[in-house]
């Protein structure tokens, strides 16, 4: 079998333009999943009544289930649900216009929750009690312990696992395809489909996904760098 090199160098430059939807992806669902993820990371260290042991179960129940399932169950379920309480509530709007990429984002999410909430949760129990009770003793709130002192801590050990985190998530939203979400996949699938040159086109995909994900890491690296010249420069001045 031989490859369509023009197709492949023409594919190519088209999944670049692609590369925009996937990192939005991503993006967007980091910044939705962390807040939710911190609270519940937080809930379980504490020990809440209640919101711990949901967050228990949630992490258990997110990390049990695949993320394909996740995405049948919910873009199959979801958009006729909105439309049934729409109607409900007399609200004249038509969900299924809704763009994809909001169900994407949501499905994302969910998931993203329960994975970031055991990264920080680790994170945070690597960070020793007696530098809380040492703010404490100094007059410093519990808000500005962590703001200060633990989060800043916490966050360079968690970048080794951030990073496989978010290459992990960036290749998860491959499967935004199944929603209809113009990604990096799904416009190579699309280029594909008109010659059946399927092979070349998922070669390019291998490529583009390789070259993204090797950037994401590279930044993570060099920020994890930064962190730790910060942290001990903090150390040493202190």
């Amino acid at each position: 079998m031989e490859l369509d090199y023009a197709f492949m160098v023409r594919t190519f430059g088209i999944l670049l333009q692609a590369i925009p939807v996937t990192l939005k992806l991503t993006a967007v669902t980091l910044v939705l999943a962390t807040p939710f993820a911190f609270l519940l990371a937080l809930a379980r260290i504490y020990t809440v009544p209640y919101v711990a042991k949901f967050a228990s179960v949630y992490v258990s129940v997110m990390r049990g289930i695949p993320m394909v399932l996740q995405i049948l169950l919910v873009y199959s379920l979801l958009p006729s649900l909105l439309n049934y309480l729409f109607k409900r509530a007399g609200i004249a709007y038509n969900i299924f216009d809704l763009d994809t990429i909001w169900y994407a984002y949501i499905i994302f999410t969910l998931g993203e929750i329960a994975v970031l909430s055991e990264v920080f949760r680790s994170a945070l129990g690597s960070v020793g009690d007696g530098q809380i009770e040492a703010g404490l003793s100094v007059g410093m709130n519990r808000r500005t312990i962590y703001r200060r002192i633990l989060i800043p801590q916490a966050l360079v050990t968690a970048m080794p696992s951030l990073c496989n985190v978010t290459v992990t998530l960036l290749k998860n939203t491959s499967l935004a395809f199944m929603m209809a979400v113009q990604d990096i996949t799904a416009t190579g699938k699309i280029a594909a489909s008109y010659g059946y040159n399927y092979v070349e086109a998922y070669l390019d995909v291998f490529l583009v996904y390789i070259i993204v994900c090797s950037l994401v890491q590279i930044a993570f690296r060099i920020s994890e760098k930064h962190l730790g010249r910060f942290r001990h420069a903090s150390q040493t001045s202190g």
